[in-house]
């Protein structure tokens, strides 16, 4: 899996990208990621990247020239990228969106600033725009960011453990259900019974049934979307569920 991160600001990626899971997954070839400094495509003494916008108003506009020269030499380079833009207008990012990110194979992650991009490369150059939230931050590269590490834990080998990432919360449209660890008592407080049962299918409708719960009470909206057994719907008729 190949990222190429155009921004602004390539220091902000410097610490993310030489820690943990990332810098592993890198030194083993499992994926390759380059941030690509925008102004080295900005050919005037200063290096501008940015300008007012037409029409006045506040704010500065990235120019289309830098960013265009930028886009046009990573589509120059196989395999083809999908260039995607980060910005609070686009398709808001949820696990269905990663998974499709990853079977892209080559992504490249524009980080907008300032008031946005120009408008004629939206319009031509950009293949996608994607959103991590209703809300507003200081630039991309948080985003740019949240997509490398979404996408990455599905590439092979990146997550040791392939059921972490099976199992993990939104993989199958449910909340994951809770977890315990050792001691089985800390201030009089007991793991389950049933999960040092032994009995792994116990265990398995116990999760089950805890990942319904918990998705019913704190995120009611998945179940519309979720792959639900009529055992799964008939427990969550019982917790109270309304279809």
């Amino acid at each position: 899996m190949q990222f190429d991160i155009i921004t602004i600001f390539p220091e902000y990626f410097v610490s993310p990208l030489e820690t943990a899971v990332l810098k592993k997954a890198r030194q083993k070839g499992l994926i390759q990621i380059r941030v690509i400094n925008l102004r080295d495509f900005a050919f005037d003494k200063h290096k501008m990247v940015d300008d007012r916008p037409f029409g006045g108003g506040e704010g500065m506009v990235f120019k289309p020239e830098p960013l265009y020269r930028a886009i046009d030499a990573l589509k120059a380079e196989p395999p083809a990228p999908w260039v995607v833009y980060l910005s609070p207008q686009g398709r808001l990012l949820n696990q269905n969106v990663v998974k499709e990110l990853y079977e892209k194979r080559r992504l490249v992650l524009i980080c907008g600033r300032y008031e946005g991009i120009d408008e004629r490369i939206r319009e031509y150059c950009i293949d996608e725009e994607i959103s991590i939230g209703d809300y507003v931050v200081f630039g991309g590269e948080v985003a740019a960011l949240v997509i490398v590490e979404a996408v990455s834990r599905l590439v092979p080998g990146v997550v040791g453990c392939k059921d972490s990432v099976e199992k993990e919360s939104f993989s199958q449209g449910l909340l994951k259900y809770p977890q315990y660890t050792r001691p089985r008592e800390f201030r009089g407080w007991k793991v389950p019974e049933v999960l040092v049962s032994g009995d792994h299918a116990r265990i398995a409708r116990w999760r089950r049934q805890k990942s319904l719960e918990i998705t019913l009470k704190r995120r009611p909206d998945l179940l519309k979307k979720a792959s639900l057994t009529e055992e799964d719907r008939q427990i969550l008729r019982e917790l109270g569920w309304k279809e």
